[in-house]
């Protein structure tokens, strides 16, 4: 089985670490201008990233591909994904949360790492709805009595968030305004995973490479 990653997307660096973390025998593909193959869209056709290649078809898209990881890993796929229904209903509520409310107001304040067309206007927009709708109830609701979501340890509801958040650092302005409960709880949950920190840091130090003025835009 292989496991076809862009190795500084935030999208892939969660199935990463579920495959460093437990242990894994997946091989780990670098599909770096790849993706747009025909070999690749045959495989499939959303030519997106993370993928898992099966004898008989693929499995994509970031959470389904952790959930796939961990629920095949058996017992110790548990320790990221509780077998307990209600866990899992709250944490897949967090996960599915992160794909319709939380990503989609990143790529106009992040994806100049990646040297997309992006707007300001957007970012600070973006921003804004991160400090007063998105951040309260990450802070307010998923972590409010645990270090992790709804959990006192790091599960794949962490994964599908935390690495996301590295995007806002490429406007260092904007960083610099973000509650520090959210900075904490974004190294915590990094730090938990020190068998994908080359992952992890792939994506840091592009945002730390990006200059000019999107990098200094104030928010």
């Amino acid at each position: 089985m292989k496991l076809h990653v862009l190795p500084p997307s935030s999208n892939s660096h969660g199935p990463i670490a579920v495959v460093r973390k437990l242990g894994l025998d997946i091989e780990i593909v670098n599909a770096f201008e790849k993706t747009r193959t025909d070999e690749f869209i045959k495989m499939n056709p959303c030519h997106t990233c993370p993928t898992i290649e099966l004898d008989d078809g693929a499995i994509w898209e970031s959470n389904a591909v952790m959930r796939f990881l961990v629920l095949t890993a058996g017992k110790d796929g548990e320790t990221l994904y509780p077998n307990d229904a209600i866990i899992r209903g709250k944490l897949d509520t967090a996960m599915d949360w992160r794909t319709s409310v939380l990503y989609p107001l990143l790529p106009d304040i992040g994806y100049i790492v990646f040297g997309y067309p992006t707007s300001d206007t957007g970012a600070k927009e973006a921003f804004k709805k991160l400090l007063d709708e998105v951040f309260p109830v990450l802070t307010g609701t998923f972590l409010k009595n645990t270090k992790f979501i709804y959990s006192d340890t790091p599960t794949i509801a962490d994964l599908s968030i935390a690495p996301s958040l590295t995007f806002i650092q490429a406007r260092k302005h904007f960083w610099a305004k973000v509650p520090q409960e959210v900075k904490d709880y974004h190294t915590r949950v990094l730090e938990a995973f020190p068998e994908t920190k080359e992952y992890f840091d792939m994506l840091t130090h592009m945002t730390e490479e990006v200059t000019g003025e999107k990098a200094d835009l104030e928010p």
